[in-house]
């Protein structure tokens, strides 16, 4: 009976305190409300300075189908029903685990083919030099200290060994961070997205990249194609067979069937869904997001050094009153 009663006793103290140490905590709080302020205010105006300070990043994005969808079906059947014999004869069909769209995203992302596009549209100083876009002269602005847009020179300081000249490896570190090739797994459809500063750069980059790559896997073919053929023609000449006879006569036509269609077909390796504009709004930064965070986080902080000025007095406070107790000649 005497533990009950002692423990029914014990709750509303606690309870007591409880509400004491909120009371407490909202006293601290109130007393420091202009330094929450300033902090509050402080890290806004930051934050709202680094936003305006943000240069706009535009992106431009196009939707590609696979081209082999349309005219792969004949090729792609033949393939099947003669890989055998080819790879006995020496020429590779496919073995169809990877498709043309395929090794086209993978070349895509590749660093030869990247800093071959780089190096041919010269795209050397927008990539490593701009600092943002100037939308009334519709100019790149450059950073000087890295290029001088008057010689045509690079300027920047490097350490002793390296070039001064971008590498090669520079270019497609910095191409990569800003381009995204994906091959969506249920569809087959590609999307290709560039983000830059300039809209108008981003989309004319956009188009040459798909331009360039079409080229390259078709060049890829067609070089694939000539060396088989010129192969098959000296197998041929040299069997005596007729059966075998006719199994290179089939490949050749294969072959030849391929080299025509990449003489013709433009988009060799992509059909182009929907194709890039212009964007006419930013992509980042979300300036109104970072300075309500900025702001919040400014809140915060300004909370904490409240608390942490409250909890310094207040030890400062009691290691006094020790020390005067220890001391009370001290106090008389």
């Amino acid at each position: 009976m005497t533990n009950m009663q002692s423990e029914m006793t014990r709750q509303p103290e606690q309870e007591h305190d409880d509400e004491i140490d909120l009371l407490e905590l909202l006293k601290t709080l109130w007393q420091g409300k202009w330094l929450i302020m300033a902090c509050t205010v402080l890290a806004a105006a930051i934050a709202v300075g680094v936003a305006l300070s943000m240069p706009n990043i535009y992106q431009s994005r196009v939707l590609l189908a696979p081209a082999e969808s349309e005219s792969g079906g004949g090729l792609a059947a033949l393939a099947g029903q003669m890989g055998g014999l080819a790879s006995l004869a020496g020429v590779s069909l496919g073995d169809g685990k990877a498709s043309k769209s395929d090794i086209a995203v993978e070349i895509g992302k590749s660093r030869q083919f990247v800093t071959s596009f780089i190096r041919r549209h010269q795209l050397e100083v927008a990539l490593l030099a701009s600092t943002g876009w100037d939308k009334q002269s519709g100019q790149l602005t450059l950073d000087t200290d890295l290029y001088d847009p008057r010689r045509k020179q690079w300027v920047r300081e490097v350490k002793p060994g390296e070039s001064v000249e971008p590498t090669d490896w520079e270019l497609y570190k910095a191409f990569s961070e800003m381009m995204a090739l994906d091959k969506d797994k249920k569809s087959g459809l590609v999307t290709l997205s560039l983000d830059f500063y300039s809209p108008v750069l981003t989309k004319q980059w956009a188009d040459w990249f798909v331009q360039d790559l079409n080229q390259a896997v078709r060049e890829r073919d067609q070089i694939e194609a000539r060396k088989n053929i010129d192969y098959l023609h000296k197998q041929q000449a040299q069997t005596a067979l007729a059966s075998m006879q006719n199994v290179f006569s089939q490949l050749i036509e294969q072959q030849t069937k391929t080299l025509m269609l990449a003489e013709v077909q433009q988009e060799y390796a992509f059909r182009t869904i929907d194709p890039a504009v212009i964007p006419e709004e930013k992509l980042k930064p979300k300036r109104a997001l970072i300075a309500a965070l900025g702001t919040i986080a400014g809140g915060f902080a300004g909370i904490l050094l409240v608390l942490v000025r409250q909890q310094w007095r207040t030890r400062r406070g009691s290691g006094g009153t020790v020390q005067e107790q220890a001391n009370p000649s001290v106090g008389a």
